[in-house]
């Protein structure tokens, strides 16, 4: 992953994406405005919707060119 950074801010699920090539779920997620994507394959698909409308402190960067979502930590 590249270009990694925190962003904080409030947690939002946009939509569902298809599931992986493994049949992992996937999302596509806003954080302060941000939108970013669940990395493919990774065990945060399913606790994604766990933190749905909660300030959230998160790992993010870039791959292959899209805004991906590593590890959240809630704020509250």
């Amino acid at each position: 992953m590249k270009n990694q950074r925190t962003v904080n801010g409030r947690y939002g699920i946009i939509k569902r994406l298809n599931n992986s090539e493994n049949g992992n779920p996937r999302y596509k997620v806003s954080i302060g405005g941000e939108i970013f994507k669940t990395v493919a394959d990774s065990s945060f698909g399913y606790v994604a919707t766990n933190f749905d409308g909660k300030f959230v402190s998160a790992n993010v960067g870039t791959i292959r060119g899209a805004n991906t979502i590593r590890q959240v930590y809630t704020s509250e």
